[in-house]
């Protein structure tokens, strides 16, 4: 398991104050502000369709409806609470307010986390799935003992920023699809959506931290090849547009 990134002792816990008293969204909006900003970071034009996919990977606890009519009805709610707005070619922005709301609660689901990985021991695998169901039930309080604990980490166990942390993100950061043949590159981070994908990635030790070579790429086959601790991995090329690395160890 790669080690938990932290912020040196003497750094303030977070940028984000903690909010004195509890104003918190129903379990489905803070679903849906969290998928929304997790798009947006994948740089995904984010649409009631795109929404509607991407709840299809999430825990079926999470009761969410996958529907156009159920996924467009609460779009519509989110924009009457004015924590989004729905610009003329239906792409969904935040507003100021939603933003602030949406990296709370990354916020939250990044350190649940860590937490459920590197104090628990769970799986990396189920990591994500047992963080949907920890992040609704952190308090303020309890958030910043979460990060005490863990020492201030700067990033999730998929290599993905905690907001609020004092993480900068590497100069030479790009996604594996853009990445040279033949050269070494490290692993930074890896999708933690899709179950299926993260426990193929486990099990070949594609983690963060982790040196790779990208032996071949090839577009009419749509497979990009890895060579990663001298084990040939091959990945489909929307998921290499996933996946980002460096060519320094960060």
């Amino acid at each position: 398991m790669p080690p938990t990134p932290k912020n040196d002792k003497s750094d303030p816990p977070l940028n984000f104050p903690f909010l004195k008293e509890e104003n918190r969204l129903s379990m489905a909006m803070e679903n849906y502000l969290l998928s929304i900003l997790r798009l947006q970071e994948q740089k995904i034009k984010v649409s009631v369709v795109q929404l509607s996919e991407y709840f299809k990977n999430l825990p079926k606890a999470e009761g969410l409806g996958t529907s156009l009519p159920s996924v467009s009805a609460m779009v519509r709610r989110l924009s009457r609470e004015k924590l989004i707005q729905t610009a003329k070619d239906k792409q969904i922005e935040f507003t100021t307010l939603g933003l602030q709301l949406a990296q709370s609660i990354l916020r939250r689901h990044r350190l649940a986390s860590r937490l459920a990985v590197d104090i628990l021991g769970v799986e990396l695998k189920y990591a994500h799935r047992e963080a949907h169901r920890l992040e609704h039930a952190i308090s303020p309080y309890l958030e910043h003992k979460i990060i005490e604990v863990l020492e201030h980490p700067v990033t999730c166990p998929f290599g993905h920023p905690i907001p609020g942390s004092t993480y900068l993100t590497p100069k030479d950061l790009i996604p594996l699809f853009e990445s040279n043949p033949g050269e070494i590159y490290f692993i930074n981070r890896i999708p933690e959506d899709d179950e299926m994908l993260l426990e193929y990635l486990v099990e070949n030790n594609f983690l963060p931290g982790t040196e790779i070579v990208l032996k071949d790429i090839s577009l009419p086959r749509g497979v990009i090849t890895v060579s990663c601790l001298k084990v040939e991995v091959a990945l489909g090329l929307d998921v290499s547009k996933k996946i980002w690395v460096t060519k320094e160890n960060n």
